[in-house]
This record gives structure tokens, sequence and C-alpha cells, in this order.
């Protein structure tokens, strides 16, 4: 057989019920129900952090974001042009580059956020292609940022195109699959349903909010749920340009989000958003599409993480990970073409962020939260509200431990890193000691 293709597409702040498939309320997207249907859904994938670029750096690198200096902002912002310091370093490996390396055509429709030029970008670090925006939240008719600045670009240089920027993600994916002959990697990182709060109808909206993007006063749960249909719709358009090409049976597409949903998101059936280590923050959609090897309509319990995805298309693919940059996260091709039950896992996040520490073991979560800790069985109790700490005190020393052992491994986080002011602790669910 020849080597697959892969689609990896990436959500930006979409939370777990978000889909139909994952219990959605609403017909919010047909073309990722039928992905789910026709493929294999996990129903304990995760975000290697709560918040947008970490989560990016563990995508691209297959380890721990918290081994990388950029990686320790909580988000990178706009003040983060001009440091050579926070950004994905060109000298490191990443799944793009490693594909290309071995004959792949690659390219990057959608989102950066992962540092900026003149020592930062996608063309640095594997890509051979991009169009997009290279940070944050930008609105999706202006195409600029918070500052005003204009963020979108094609291969390094600005692009004027006009038009909603969900609907030119899309239009870039399309045409890069009709122009390939061998094997690709294809990425396609939505800024949906990122704010601002804007559908394809509201240019007017847009107009208004200026650069207020993170804007408080619109907004709605139609106009959210809106902005997902958008993103189904350029998704099943994708997937019709595989099947015009004759490559969607060998192709293996993967759908996730970098993390979990933030103001008008269903956390059903967790707590938690956006920026939080409780499983609404962390817990989001995955599935896995591949005919020629993932059997239709299977559901499954493998706990699975966003630097899995490096080691998990490297192995599809043929390709050796860099021998100095050995990956955190696991292949998951056993599980995923049922050659074997779930591979047991054992997971950790640390947050800046009010001072959060999580570790995810089997069926146990440990949490540090300011200073306080919890312990949940996540079998029986999903929305992490019984604290289980003083009745199993044994379990949560080891899993405290467990952490500790794990954290001397990784990095410190250096005095200046970055903190998001934009999530304050009104937006979070807060557990009960």
């Amino acid at each position: 057989m020849p080597r697959p293709n892969f689609v990896l597409i990436l959500a930006d702040d979409l939370g777990y019920a978000d889909l139909g498939c994952y219990g959605a309320r609403g017909d919010v997207s047909p073309s990722l129900d039928r992905l789910a249907a026709e493929g294999l859904r996990f129903t304990d994938g995760y975000a290697n952090s709560p918040v947008c670029s970490p989560t990016r750096f563990a995508l691209m690198t297959g380890r721990y974001q918290y081994r990388l200096r950029g990686a320790l902002d909580e988000p990178l912002a706009g003040n983060a042009r001009g440091r050579d310091d926070l950004g994905l370093p060109p000298s490191h490996p990443t799944l793009p580059s490693l594909l290309r390396d071995a004959g792949y055509a690659t390219a990057l429709s959608g989102k950066w956020h992962l540092g900026y030029p003149p020592h930062f970008g996608p063309l640095k670090s594997g890509y051979g292609e991009h169009f997009g925006p290279l940070g944050g939240g930008v609105d999706y008719f202006t195409h600029c940022d918070r500052g005003g600045t204009h963020d979108l670009f094609e291969n390094g240089a600005a692009s004027r195109r006009t038009g909603y920027l969900t609907d030119l993600i899309s239009d870039h994916a399309v045409e890069f699959i009709a122009r390939q002959k061998g094997p690709f990697l294809l990425s396609v990182n939505y800024t949906a349903p990122h704010w601002p709060w804007e559908t394809r109808g509201d240019e007017a909206e847009s107009k208004r909010i200026g650069n207020a993007l993170h804007h408080t006063d619109g907004g709605s749960v139609e106009t959210y749920r809106t902005m997902i249909r958008h993103m189904d719709e350029g998704i099943g358009r994708i997937l019709a340009a595989l099947k015009t090409a004759g490559a969607a049976e060998n192709t293996l597409t993967v759908f996730t989000s970098d993390n979990g949903g933030e103001r008008f998101s269903d956390t059903w059936p967790f707590v938690g958003k956006k920026m939080d280590l409780l499983e609404g923050g962390i817990r989001v959609p995955l599935i896995a599409h591949w005919p020629a090897r993932v059997a239709a309509g299977r559901v499954t319990p493998q706990v699975a993480i966003t630097m899995d995805w490096l080691p998990t298309l490297l192995a599809a693919a043929g390709v050796p990970p860099h021998s100095d940059y050995q990956p955190d996260g696991v292949n998951l091709l056993a599980p995923m073409t049922d050659a074997g039950g779930p591979v047991p896992r054992r997971l950790f996040w640390r947050m800046s962020h009010r001072q959060q520490r999580a570790v995810r073991s089997g069926k146990w979560k440990y949490l540090q939260l300011e200073g306080d800790e919890f312990l949940y069985d996540l079998a029986t109790d999903s929305r992490e509200r019984a604290n289980l700490a003083k009745r199993d005190p044994e379990r949560l020393k080891e899993l405290r431990a467990a952490y500790g052992d794990w954290e001397a491994t990784m990095p410190g986080i250096p005095s200046d890193a970055r903190v998001s002011l934009v999530y304050g602790k009104s937006d979070m669910a807060t557990p009960t000691p």
C-alpha cells in the first residue's frame, strides 16, 4: 500500500460537547458527525494544555510543551514579536519537518501561533507552504489582531485575500489537496470558534467591535453554534476534495481541539473551561478516520493526548522520530486499528494560572488548585464534584509523588513567563475543597 496522506484538523476553543457526535444540541456538525460514524471516536481525548499556543507546541513536537521556553507563556501574545526565545525553534524537529524530509509535501492552512518572524514561522519549521494568521485571536473579516495589526499571511508575505476567515482557510486547504501528486501532510488550523463572536453574516458586528476582539457585549450561543457550522461546512469540502482526488481511502484524517471551550461552549458532562485543568478545560473531541486501516463506527476509551499524533503519524508513514528528540507521546496505531486493548497512560499537566497541577492515571485524576488538593474517580464522577482525597489518602499521596517526579524532569517556569489576563477567576468553575 502507498504511504498514507495525513489531514490534521485543529479547532480553536471547541469544547467537548460542542459537536453532535459528542452530544451537542442542534444540528451543528453534520460533516464531523459523519466522519465519526465512518471512523473512530475517542471518549477520553485530551489537549496538552487548556490554552492554545502551548498545545500547538506539543502537536508539532510530540513532546510535553514545558520543554520549550515559548510554550511557558499562557498563551503567546503580541508582545512576543521580536523575541527570539518565544516561539518554536526552527532547529527543533517537528511533525512537518520529519515528514518533509521523508518526501511528503507539507502545508499549513490556518493559525500558526508559535512565534513571529523573523525568528519563527511555519516555513521555518517544516511546512512547504502556509496561508493564515501568525498570532492568536484575529477578526474574521478585517484579519487584524487585537492591536489592529494585519495578521493574514501567505508564504511569509501579507495576504490581502478578502472574505470570512473560516472560509478562506477551507479554500486554501481544498486548493492544496487538488495540487498533490504524492503523499502529503495538510494541517488545517481553524480559528473557529475562538472569539470574536462573528458568523459569516456578521461583517457589521466586526465593524462595531473594532479591535475589542474579546468582547463581552456580544455573541450568543446561536452565534457560537453557527461558527461551528461554518467550520464544519469547510471540513465537508475538504473531505469531498479528498474523494475527488482519489485520496480518501488512504488518508488518515484527525480532528481535535486545542483546548476546552470558552464563553458560549456547552461544558456538559464536565465542569471547567479554557484555562482550567478540570476536565472541561482539557478533555476535547477527538476523531480519527482512515478507511484503509481504521474500522468504521467504533468508539474507544483509549486515553489520548495532542502530543500522541506525532509518533502515530510517523509510525503510519514508516518514518522514525529524531533520535535526539524522542516523543513523550505514544503511537496510537494499535488501539486505533483494534490490534489490542487500550494502552495504559499516565498524563501530566501544569498551569501557572491559579497554580494548577494535574495527573490522569487510569480512571483517577489528581488536581491541585491554588494550594488545595483533589482526587477524583473519573469513571463515576466525570464532573469532578466528589473529592476523595480524604477517603483515599494513599492514592492521593501516590499521585502527588508521581507529579513531583515528573515535574523534576521538566524545566522550571521562568519569572517572566506570561499568564493571560483575559481569563480571570470569574470565568472558571472551581471545585469545593
